[in-house]
């Protein structure tokens, strides 16, 4: 499911803000988590079991590390440290560089080993790191222990930033997961910026992208000099108002049912 889709704009996104707002605060993270659950099951179902586990690790290994902290096992919390940083490193090597490692060991060495074929988990790179930087963090005291699960799944799955990120610190956060306010203003702007990013992405970027696919339909010997030009500018607006366009309607998501972006960003 994409922002610019009719399912994501007319029957998820409705539905996700309609429950959020009538809902009670206290329950409004979990809604916010499970709503986020059903849009990346909605492209891959299988995968969804990889985000939960990172979840799940990540979240016992930040209790284990607060714990050998108070007690002054500052050995064992860099074991569990490392341990985090291994399992989510070797995990998202495994989905990204898996095929590419058999097919250097298959060329090198004259084998015929099968490549896996497995594909890329969306959005595993963002959510691994976000998870991985929050245990480091623990690690390091720059943040407190998360002891709610359903609060910390809410960061780490949370839709508008799961797809294409931007990877977000847990300390970056980690005050408005409990307290925010939301306000008519913010919820404005929120629907504002999506319709920016929403006429960036399916008015400028894949329009754009049609005049492109037609140009590089022909043969390249064929193609004047300035109509190659044109060509490859025509490129660059289109990835331009592409990521421009996902990043305007991100914000305005985030606006409409959680916070802004951290100002850096």
């Amino acid at each position: 499911m994409v922002f610019s889709s009719l399912t994501f704009l007319f029957v998820f996104l409705p539905i996700i803000i309609s429950v959020y707002y009538i809902s009670p605060r206290r329950i409004r993270n979990t809604i916010l988590f499970i709503g986020s659950l059903v849009f990346y099951a909605w492209g891959e179902p299988i995968y969804i079991t990889i985000m939960l586990f990172s979840t799940v690790f990540d979240y016992i290994n930040g209790l284990f590390i607060k714990k050998y902290k108070e007690t002054k096992q500052n050995k064992k919390a860099k074991i569990v440290l490392i341990n985090s940083i291994v399992v989510n490193l070797g995990i998202l090597c495994f989905f990204k560089y898996s095929n590419f490692l058999l097919d250097n060991v298959n060329n090198v060495f004259h084998l015929s080993l099968q490549l896996l074929n497995i594909a890329l988990p969306i959005g595993i790179s963002f959510y691994t790191f976000q998870t991985m930087s929050y245990t480091i963090d623990v690690y390091l005291e720059k943040v407190e222990v998360q002891k709610n699960i359903i609060d910390f799944g809410c960061y780490v799955t949370f839709f508008p930033q799961l797809v294409a990120g931007p990877i977000i610190k847990y300390r970056d956060i980690s005050t408005e997961l409990k307290n925010r306010k939301e306000t008519i203003d913010d919820f404005a702007y929120g629907i504002s910026r999506l319709c920016v990013g929403l006429f960036k992405k399916v008015i400028l970027a894949n329009q754009i992208g049609v005049l492109w696919n037609e140009m590089i339909g022909n043969p390249i010997s064929e193609i004047p000099v300035l109509t190659a030009w044109f060509g490859a500018i025509c490129f660059s607006f289109q990835i331009y108002f592409d990521f421009s366009g996902y990043s305007d309607m991100a914000i305005g998501l985030r606006k409409n049912v959680w916070i802004s972006f951290p100002r850096k960003l």
